[in-house]
């Protein structure tokens, strides 16, 4: 079963990229996230299009 949404940290240990990385691929549209309280989430279907390059 595939999650929903990672955290930042789990997403650079996913994808192997570091959080400067993330942030800036968050920054250009690229990643989607959503904020739960002072919690950021990464949606795990666009981290996996990213990765893959199947990115819109």
């Amino acid at each position: 079963m595939k999650p929903i949404s990672v955290t930042i940290d789990v997403a650079c240990q996913i994808s192997g990229l570091g959080k400067t990385k993330i942030y800036e691929l968050i920054g250009a549209g690229c990643l989607e996230t959503v904020t739960i309280g002072r919690r950021r989430l990464v949606a795990y279907v666009s981290l996996e299009r990213v990765l893959t390059g199947k990115a819109a």
